[in-house]
């Protein structure tokens, strides 16, 4: 999905909604993070009758934690879910004006240090570039000149993305729910959603916290809370535990230019000055981390224990950052990532109550803007989307480390 399509997208979800708004449609999108947001952006520009609750507030959970790269690595396999990305890159880059979207553009540095990824990188950089990333091996001299304070030493091979940037999740999920109240949507929280009723076997209402909200669909964009399918939609989604680390600083001078997917941790610099810390690894798997987690809570049980997560963070800098000297960590969260069991998206209706529409998906962050679009033109438009065919609840799931 190019630029051009994109804009198709929007154009004919908004003209179809519009068209459908003498019926009302009412939608209740349960999630304030940031792929409910857009959602409920998306959804209210083609004109249904918008309500998103969340039982905290918005961007509480997995998008307050998110590492927020937007991004179509290679990783992303296989070429139509790299395409969903594509697009999710460029749905930022076409709403960043319009909807105030705090994006740092300025592409990603990965570094590989195994040696059995570096005999396929050469392959994997020519893929990327066939399907239309811009992608290149980058030799020492122009690492020092895209980031002269890293130390890229210990690598044996960087890959420079050129489409690829970050975001504030936080403000971003904000931006989106700002754009969706001016269209007429309303935001509920602390409002948690327990139940659906349901008349004639279609959905007329869902039943929260704070009362009933008449509706004719509800969306599920709960994030990693599992029992969500099979509580309010009758529909077991099979999803894994993935759990990572976030560790965002109070605003500091620039250290580093771009996004760093670096071995035993990653980094970003807002442009506000925040250094966002992260890894992709996990706890260890121990009895004693299983229980603690159990719960998937976002924050550690006290400052002092999130600063040791985050100081081990910032030793696992230190390899390839050596300047960096001690940090000031505003945030330090667990986030639990929204996983099916196979890695991919689901999106779409529940096969035993098609009017509860689940999306559920890693990779939110990148993939907000086109999953938004399409949901809406799935709800609002009346019509399936073909892009999100492979991405069905119904379909076969195998584990895999797809992400």
């Amino acid at each position: 999905m190019d630029r051009r399509q994109f804009l198709q997208l929007l154009a004919a979800t908004a003209f179809a909604g519009r068209a459908r708004a003498a019926s009302a449609l009412r939608v209740v999108v349960a999630g304030a993070g940031v792929i409910g947001a857009s959602i409920a952006w998306h959804l209210a520009k083609a004109g249904t009758r918008v309500t998103v609750i969340d039982r905290e507030g918005p961007a509480t959970h997995a998008s307050r934690g998110s590492f927020a790269w937007i991004n179509a690595t290679w990783s992303k396999q296989p070429q139509r879910y790299h395409r969903l990305n594509q697009a999710g890159v460029e749905g930022w880059r076409m709403l960043e004006s319009e909807l105030k979207l705090p994006v740092r553009w300025g592409g990603s540095l990965e570094g590989v240090a195994d040696a059995a990824v570096d005999a396929g990188l050469p392959a994997r950089v020519a893929e990327q570039l066939a399907w239309g990333e811009k992608t290149r091996l980058v030799d020492r001299a122009e690492l020092a000149s895209l980031e002269p304070r890293v130390d890229f030493g210990a690598l044996r091979h960087v890959v420079f993305s050129g489409n690829d940037g970050a975001t504030d999740p936080i403000a971003a999920t904000r931006a989106f729910l700002d754009a969706a109240t001016a269209f007429g949507a309303k935001v509920e929280y602390p409002c948690e959603l327990t139940g659906v009723t349901l008349f004639n076997g279609r959905v007329c209402a869902v039943q929260t916290s704070r009362g009933d909200i008449a509706a004719d669909r509800l969306v599920l964009a709960t994030g990693a809370a599992a029992d969500a399918g099979r509580r309010f939609a009758g529909w077991d989604l099979p999803q894994r535990i993935a759990p990572g680390l976030t560790a965002i600083t109070a605003p500091m001078p620039r250290i580093v230019e771009r996004v760093l997917w670096l071995p035993g941790v990653h980094m970003h610099q807002r442009a506000d000055g925040r250094l966002v810390l992260g890894e992709e690894a996990g706890p260890p798997a121990n009895e004693a981390h299983a229980a603690r987690l159990a719960g998937q809570p976002s924050a550690f049980p006290s400052r002092e224990i999130a600063l040791e997560h985050a100081e081990r963070l910032r030793a696992a800098a230190l390899k390839y950052v050596p300047g960096l000297g001690p940090l000031d960590f505003e945030d330090v969260r667990v986030c639990h990532r929204p996983m099916p069991l196979d890695g991919y998206p689901v999106l779409g209706a529940s096969p035993s109550r098609p009017d509860v529409y689940l999306a559920v998906t890693h990779s939110g962050v990148t993939l907000a803007p086109v999953a938004g679009a399409l949901v809406a033109q799935e709800i609002a438009g009346g019509a399936p989307a073909e892009a999100l065919e492979d991405f069905r609840p119904d379909r076969k799931f195998t584990a895999s480390t797809a992400h």
